[in-house]
């Protein structure tokens, strides 16, 4: 694989375009700067060979009939989007259209009523859920060489997040999709890496705007102007 450039480096984020006239929308488009689209036409097709695999197939092809199914009234001419699914419903939604019986549930022990909540939806629609916490393990953060400078409550014997244990715990009940609720930043990395069951995000963690870290973005012009650069 050739070594990255500038000119070869996707930078979708940076498309000013209106989304009707871009090229990844419309047969008719046009392509911004650095445009996957254009540029990368056998990465693409690569990409998309991948879906002919069965497992790839069909679980792409239920995710895009979950991501319609979020939007009502879709017979109507001309259509305007009108969203009608929260994210819970969307996933146990999917789950059942892809007939999963077990779900994983790593989650935050920050988090640990919301896991209960989440835990009686999914059983009330027929699931089995095995769910694991963060510190499940009670391992000491002084394995990994944290000090107690770099700890949370100086002074103890500080148990570290084991999303790794999460993972390998999940993978040996079998989960069939597994759900992550809160976990912090890197931790969520982890668990993605060993985890053998494809994952999906009910929430992330946002000490700050009670998990919902776009408020950050959609202020950040002005209550949170200080998490963008200097002008």
């Amino acid at each position: 694989m050739p070594e990255p450039t500038a000119k070869t480096i996707s930078k979708c984020a940076e498309c000013g375009l209106e989304t009707p006239d871009r090229v990844c929308m419309s047969i008719d488009g046009r392509g911004s700067k650095n445009c996957p689209t254009l540029l990368h036409k056998e990465t693409l097709a690569e990409a998309n060979l991948e879906y002919q695999e069965a497992e790839t197939y069909n679980f792409a092809q239920k995710a895009s009939m979950q991501e319609a199914d979020c939007y009502a009234n879709r017979d109507q001419q001309p259509y305007v989007m009108q969203p009608s699914k929260t994210r819970m419903v969307e996933i146990y939604e999917f789950a059942e259209k892809m007939n999963f019986k077990r779900l994983g549930l790593a989650f935050c022990i920050g988090l640990s009523r919301e896991a209960q909540i989440v835990e009686q939806i999914l059983k009330g629609r027929g699931f089995e859920v095995v769910s694991v916490l963060c510190k499940a393990g009670r391992t000491s953060k002084e394995m990994i060489g944290i000090t107690d400078k770099d700890k949370i409550y100086r002074g103890t014997d500080e148990a570290m997040c084991n999303p790794i244990f999460q993972a390998k715990l999940l993978n040996r009940a079998r989960t069939e999709l597994n759900i992550l609720l809160g976990l912090c930043v890197g931790h969520d990395s982890l668990f993605f890496k060993h985890a053998e069951a494809p994952t999906t995000v009910l929430a992330v963690k946002d000490r700050v705007t009670g998990h919902n870290p776009l408020a950050a973005i959609y202020l950040s012009d002005s209550y949170y102007r200080k998490i963008k650069p200097p002008l």
